[in-house]
């Protein structure tokens, strides 16, 4: 099976097309496999990419977390899919239409160099309701916002959204340490509340413009970078009053921007880079 390694601000997926509809036998097994970093090739996810054959610049999307579950959407993916189809010279423009499973999400290519490609996509409108994000206590809510989210050590105000997966956003003065980033991120991950599981941020607002992150995400851990996860960050601190429509987002391993235009959807740009392809055993 023919591979690509790409890479998002640290956040790395490999990428295979297997052709016609983005599927391949036991997807979650295969990923589980190829994604582990010391029997495999090491990711924190598997990319399924199908270009259409009849529709140049659309393809189909699907993405297996490492432990092999499969999650709806993912922005850092997204782009690397872009950068991908790119640097294969597989798409004709500079846009490419992805199909997941949150819906139809375009990418545009602002730029490249080499391996390097700096890529803005559009992600949608975030959703804000509890049934659609979603986070069940047994009452609706319109909006989740500094909600006292009990786990087994404390109780955290969670500010929640959907950008078209869960997202559980803490605000913090200093950003915890690793040990408690760790045991947050596992409890909250798997919380009653959220039936589908959740991604959990951690934010720092740096001022209205700039927010630090760090990410807990579902199916995989710590991760370097997220990019629904700065997006939903960048919309948690928006509804809470903190944060500009337009804000830098800060990870471990550099930034990108997100954008919320007033009644609009939400669009990131940041980098992606190809790493290297290789073949891996299917079977």
């Amino acid at each position: 099976m023919r591979f690509t390694k790409l890479h998002a601000l640290g956040n790395d997926f490999l990428v295979v097309s297997p052709g016609g509809e983005p599927d391949l036998p036991a997807a979650g097994e295969f990923a589980r496999r190829i994604c582990d970093r010391h029997t495999g090739v090491g990711a924190d996810g598997l990319l399924l990419i199908s270009p259409d054959a009849g529709e140049p610049g659309r393809a189909g999307f699907r993405i297996f977390n490492a432990d092999g579950s499969e999650a709806e959407i993912s922005g850092n993916g997204l782009r690397c899919a872009a950068a991908y189809l790119a640097y294969e010279k597989r798409i004709a423009s500079a846009k490419a239409r992805f199909r997941t499973a949150a819906g139809d999400r375009v990418c545009e290519i602002i730029s490249s160099r080499g391996p390097v490609f700096e890529v803005k996509v559009g992600l949608g409108a975030p959703r804000l309701a509890a049934k659609d994000i979603p986070f069940d206590d047994g009452r609706p809510h319109d909006l989740v916002i500094d909600y006292p989210l009990a786990i087994s050590r404390k109780v955290y105000p969670a500010t929640c959204v959907s950008m078209g997966n869960p997202h559980c956003g803490l605000f913090f003065e200093s950003i915890p340490s690793r040990i408690e980033w760790h045991q947050i991120g596992g409890e909250i991950e798997s919380h009653p509340f959220f039936p589908n599981r959740t991604n959990v941020e951690f934010i720092r607002v740096v001022n209205r413009s700039e927010v630090e992150v760090m990410f807990w995400e579902r199916g995989v851990g710590e991760t370097l970078a997220s990019g629904t996860g700065s997006a939903a960050a960048a919309v948690a601190s928006m509804i809470k009053g903190l944060a500009d429509r337009a804000v830098t987002v800060r990870t471990a391993r550099g930034s990108l921007t997100v954008e919320w235009p007033e009644g609009g959807e939400v669009y990131q740009t940041g980098p992606a880079e190809v790493v290297f392809s290789g073949e891996y055993p299917a079977a």
